[in-house]
Order: C-alpha cells, then structure tokens, then sequence
C-alpha cells in the first residue's frame, strides 16, 4: 500500500493543478499586507485643522466666512499672543455670539491683547479641510486623542493573534479550505462595516474581527499550498510571501488614486469576496483528510491531480496508507509533550517573536526620515524582493538552517554597526541598516516555511498558528520598545535588536534540516526527523498502517 507522498509523486508534484491553485492562494497574500500595512494611509495626519472656537460655526455662516477666514480670525490671533500655539490643540476660551463683529470679532472683548486672552484645551469641535481624508479626521484622533491611532493597530495585532489560535485550531480540525473560506467571507464583510462605521468604537471591533478573519486567510492558504507539492517545491511557501511584497508596492498607488480612508478601506477589502470562487477549483487538502480518515475523499482528490496534471495513477493505487496515530483535538500540550516537539517549538516561538520585533522596529526607524509617503512606502516593499530571490536561490542548494541563522546573525551585527557608526555620515548608517533589514527579512520569510515541515499534518495548521502567534505579540510590543528606549539613548533599541537578533541565529541552528524531505504525517515522524537531522523523508521507520479505499 503506497504512502501519501507516493502516491503525490505519481500524480505530480508539482504539475499544471498544483500550479494553478498555487497561483490563485498567491493572491491571498496581496490583500492579506494590504490589511497589515494599511494603517498608514487609513491614519495619515491630517495637513490643515484647527480647534474651532464655540459659537465660531453658527457666526461663520451669518458672516459668509469661508474657512480659511474662519481659520485666520481663530489661529492667527492665537499665533500673535502665544507663538507656541499651532491652534490644534489650543484655542481661545471665547464664546462667539450674534453681537461679535464680522470683522474684528475680537474686539467684542474690550482692551485685552490676544497675548491676555485666556487659552483652553480642545477637546473636540476640531476643522479640518478634508473631514474625510483619513480615520484621523473622521474620528478626532489628534492631539490628545492621537495615541488611538496607535491603538487601532494594536487591536489589528490582537485580532491577529486572537485569529491564530481560534482558526488555526478550527482549521486542523474542521478542514483547511472550510476556514479559509468563512475567513475570506469574515475579512470583507468587517471590512466594509469598519469603512461605514459610525464611531470609533464600532470601528475597533470591526477592525479586531478583520484581524481574526485576516490570520485566517494567510495562514490556511499557506498551509494548503505546502500541503500539496512535493518535498522539493515547498519552496512555493517563499514565493507567496513575495504576493505579500507585492501588496506593498501596490497599496500606496491605490492611496494615491482614492482620496479617502473609505474608499481605500472598500478597495483593500473587496477582493476578498473575489476569494469566495476557489470553492469550485481549490480542494481539500488531502493530507488532512487522511488524518481525519477520510481515505475515500483524499483519494478521489489525488485522481482529479493526476487527471489534471496529465498522469494516470496504477490501479494499485486505489488505496492510500495514513498513520495510526489517533486523531484528537490539538492542544498546546501536544507541542510540547515530546523532547523534539517541545525543542521545537519553542525555538520557533522565539524566532516569530524575535523577527516581528526586530523587522518592524527597523522599519519604523527607517520610516522616520521624511519625503514622499507613497514614494518611500513603495520602495520599502521593494527592498524586500532580493531577500525573496536570495532565499529562492540558496534555500535547495544549502538548505534552511544555514540561510536562517546566517540571516539572524547578519541583521544582529548590523543593529550593532549603526548603532555605532557617527552621525555624520547618515548615508551608511541607512546602508548598514538595510543590510539589517535584509537579514532580518530572510529570517522573516523562512520561518514561515520551516515552521510547516517541523510539525506534523496532525498538529501542523495548529502549531504554525501557535508559533506565529508570538509574531503579533512582537507586533504589538515594538513601537513602544522602540520609542521608549530611544528616549534614553537613540541607539540603545538597535543593541537590543542585535543580542536578540544573534541568540535567535544560534538557537535556530540547533533544528533540524528540512531540505528535501517529506512532510512528517505523525508526531513519531518529527521525533525521528529531529534525532536523524534530515533521514527520516528519506527512510521512514515502519509502523503500523491503516489504509481507505
């Protein structure tokens, strides 16, 4: 009775079917960083607002002001008496009436000079010249209400990380393309209620389910795609994360084109009903429906392979061998029950947290000069693409472990080398931190794919779900590591980068080299692939079998 990989390997690995569900999960990763990254332009600053000056809008509309008059009569004696005053967020503590002149409405107050006024903190009533352009303007996230902008991404985080252990335990246990559908359907429909949302509130737990639903999307299609190929194309998992690149380079010229956060909120969000189709041409993924011992169901799908990628299965093949491990519901103790799941696991919770830490906190750094928004977020989706190709290049010839840590290693020499090289010479300390960037980004990309081949088919959507996890945990802590530490010392954040980054490249050379083998379909299988570094795709240890007509 053959195995799975077998019987893959008749009906191509990686042939014309493969290739086009490839393709079309491809996308997932485009509209998934547009979801990640959007907040920049959903929450871009807004030019021009002032706080408007209570009885202002009722005197402006019985004076025909425009507002820029408005604007002028209210910030411009503010700016005469208190130069340290933008308007934004101070005004005057006036009330305007209908006996305030048209003209000099502050002379209304006798002899006081604009600098004796007495001044009062703007808690709303702000004006702005584009009210729609941004979830700024929209919902008055300025002045001291500027730090929700920052929460709105960190409840993305935490949808994220709320979506990676509810769908990623629904997925091992329902079906990979079951959730991954209901996820697709999930991220559009919160998308569009968070572009309509009527306050801020419904915004936040719409924008929360987005990420749920969001973690879903990425992380089924990924699996399903490794799931499905052959041992030597797994690499297909690094070329998705280059549709993510692509998301990038994409989203600033659709903020370009659509002037306001609804329309650039329906835009990134729509496709993804577009997701709903692949019921019709993506199946099932066999691997998990052998373990759910759905031989019958797994078979057929492996025939309609063959059929579609021009090869014809033996008729001995009319049966498929799964393991006889039980089948039960994941659990974090299934992870770590075993020395080798448990060595794993750990070291890869660490590198998801340590590479979401250090990657964002590097492009936040890098994000600070100034310049053109759509222009500098472009070429920094850009500036990811040779790691893509550096991985393509190296990851079959000298395998995972090695590009891993050396990408771990070289991003955390580089935080030290700019954290110590003279401010005088910016240029090469933007060179030497993208060199960072770089490193980390191989790290970045390469965890994803290791992830998958260290856990079994039983545990896999779980464990990588788990594991990445720790990446929206990274997420959310790196702003405020960044700015915290850079209060004391400007570089002190770029030292801890580096010790994290090197003890990260150390840890990752103690897994096991995945090069070539076979997905382990049991945790057994990754206890043998540990102990033997790489033997056990090529010679499994015999087990008893349970086979499916």
């Amino acid at each position: 009775m053959p195995s799975f990989d077998e019987v893959l390997k008749e009906a191509g690995e990686f042939g014309r079917f493969q290739k086009r569900v490839f393709f079309l999960l491809c996308q997932t990763g485009i509209t998934f960083s547009f979801l990640f990254t959007n907040v920049v332009f959903l929450g871009q600053a807004p030019d021009n607002y002032w706080c408007r000056i209570p009885g202002a809008a009722e005197l402006s509309e019985r004076c025909g002001w425009t507002l820029e008059e408005e604007r002028n009569f209210t910030v411009l004696p503010l700016r005469l008496g208190n130069g340290s005053s933008r308007g934004e967020c101070k005004r005057l503590d006036v009330v305007w009436d209908t006996l305030v002149s048209c003209t000099s409405p502050l002379t209304h107050y006798g002899n006081h000079s604009t600098g004796n006024l007495p001044l009062a903190t703007c808690h709303d009533n702000w004006v702005y010249k584009q009210p729609h352009s941004s979830i700024v303007s929209e919902y008055n996230l300025v002045c001291g209400n500027a730090w929700m902008l920052d929460l709105s991404q960190a409840i993305l985080n935490l949808g994220f990380l709320a979506g990676a252990f509810t769908l990623g335990y629904a997925a091992d246990r329902y079906g990979r393309i079951l959730i991954y559908l209901l996820s697709c359907l999930g991220v559009g429909i919160c998308g569009i209620i968070v572009a309509f949302a009527p306050n801020f509130t419904v915004f936040l737990i719409f924008r929360f389910l987005q990420g749920v639903f969001g973690k879903g999307t990425w992380m089924t299609c990924y699996v399903i795609v490794t799931e499905i190929v052959g041992s030597d194309q797994r690499i297909v998992g690094i070329v998705i994360q280059m549709f993510f690149t692509l998301g990038i380079m994409i989203l600033p010229g659709i903020a370009y084109l659509i002037p306001t956060w609804q329309g650039i909120q329906l835009a990134t969000s729509l496709p993804n009903f577009l997701f709903l189709l692949y019921y019709w041409v993506v199946p099932e993924s066999p691997r998990w429906l052998l373990t759910r011992k759905k031989g019958e169901k797994a078979l057929k799908i492996m025939h309609n392979i063959a059929k579609h990628n021009g090869k014809y299965l033996s008729p001995h093949y009319s049966e498929i061998t799964i393991s006889n491990e039980e089948v039960s519901n994941p659990s974090f103790l299934d992870l770590v029950r075993t020395p080798r799941m448990r060595k794993n696991t750990l070291i890869l919770m660490y590198a998801w947290f340590t590479s979401a830490l250090i990657y964002q906190g590097l492009v936040m750094r890098l994000g600070i000069i100034g310049g053109n928004l759509y222009l500098d977020f472009f070429i920094s989706g850009a500036v990811e693409l040779p790691a893509a190709l550096l991985i393509l290049v190296t990851i079959d010839r000298i395998g995972r472990r090695l590009p891993f840590g050396i990408g771990n290693i070289v991003a955390g020499i580089a935080c030290l080398i700019t954290a110590f090289l003279p401010e005088d010479i910016p240029w090469l300390k933007t060179t030497v931190a993208t060199l960072g960037r770089l490193g980390i980004t191989i790290a970045f990309e390469i965890v994803y794919l290791v992830n998958i081949e260290l856990y079994p088919t039983t545990l896999r959507n779980f464990g990588v779900s788990l594991c990445s996890s720790l990446c929206d945990l990274g997420g959310i802590i790196a702003p405020f590591l960044l700015f915290r530490l850079a209060a004391i010392w400007l570089e002190l954040p770029l030292i801890i980068f580096s010790i994290l980054a090197v003890v990260c490249g150390v840890l990752v050379l103690l897994l096991p080299e995945t090069k070539g083998i076979s997905l382990p379909e049991t945790v057994e299988d990754v206890e043998q692939l540990s102990s033997d570094f790489g033997k056990c795709g090529k010679k499994r240890k015999h087990q008893d079998t349970n086979s499916y007509i």
